[in-house]
């Protein structure tokens, strides 16, 4: 498997790194996690750099499938450039910007971001291609499916299919292989939604579907490239055991050490602290 290098901290070396979310969008979906107001976003990232981040990821839009959570290209700039500036302002973590709009993407980029992750495998928005490639930054490739197919299942021969696709584009457009980490998509394989960011499935339930994904975790290495997944308080969780965000961490953690186990090189949450506990623990039991 190729490493991925994002500034300085090697990604694939077989040890999971931790990126910390901070949504600076008030329609994501875990309420407890939005974090608004430039203070506010300095101490969020202070915190998560204490408890253990190696990297923080800025949402400035949320692209859950099932939310009313569309906002403008200006919004979500806005939301962007204030959450980088506050993060800067106070410590020298490794900043993800996570965005579809190549217009989010190159201004981020330009105000210093390590890399770009882009839950539409650069299939949203065209320039994201030229985007990524100009700037020689890493960035995390979604599993999105093509928006005029309805796939059968997402099961993960499908994903692998679709995430191979997106894996042609980039190296078409002159992104370095070793600039590429793959994300199944937890959450994003929905009959329907209301939003463009999901890939349309017809006979698999959504939490079915995440539930086969993270069983076959390891299949994923066929495609050489670091993997990143997030799991974090999502509704398959939710759905399994009638349970409200704010009930999902032990069911998170308990996931997550799983796919740290099977061979995810990025684990990205809302729980920096305990997700770091965790997978200190797991470290020392199978040493």
């Amino acid at each position: 498997m190729k490493k991925v290098k994002i500034r300085n901290l090697e990604i694939g070396n077989g040890k999971p790194a931790i990126m910390g979310i901070i949504n600076a969008s008030p329609e994501s979906f875990y309420k407890e996690s939005i974090t608004i107001g430039r203070k506010i976003i300095s101490e969020m990232a202070i915190k998560m750099e204490q408890d253990g981040a190696d990297i923080i990821d800025i949402g400035g839009m949320s692209t859950a499938p099932y939310g009313d959570t569309f906002v403008s290209t200006s919004k979500e700039l806005e939301r962007m450039r204030n959450s980088i500036i506050a993060i800067k302002d106070v410590s020298n973590i490794p900043l993800s910007v996570d965005t579809p709009r190549a217009e989010i993407a190159k201004a981020s980029i330009d105000m210093g971001v390590d890399i770009i992750n882009d839950v539409t495998g650069l299939k949203y928005d065209k320039m994201m291609r030229s985007v990524i490639s100009t700037s020689g930054l890493p960035v995390i490739i979604g599993a999105y499916g093509d928006r005029s197919i309805t796939y059968q299942s997402g099961d993960i021969e499908e994903t692998i299919d679709i995430l191979k696709v997106s894996l042609d584009m980039a190296n078409q457009s002159g992104i370095e292989e070793d600039k590429l980490i793959v994300d199944p998509l937890i959450g994003f394989f929905r009959s329907s939604g209301n939003n463009p960011f999901f890939t349309k499935v017809y006979n698999q339930n959504w939490y079915d579907r995440d539930i086969r994904i993270i069983s076959n975790l390891e299949r994923l290495s066929t495609l050489s490239k670091p993997i990143c997944i997030s799991v974090s308080r999502k509704s398959f969780i939710g759905h399994l055991f009638n349970l409200a965000e704010s009930d999902r961490l032990v069911p998170s953690i308990i996931v997550q050490v799983f796919c740290a186990i099977n061979g995810t090189d990025i684990i990205r949450t809302h729980d920096v602290k305990e997700t770091r506990i965790a997978l200190e623990l797991m470290s020392r039991m199978t040493k």
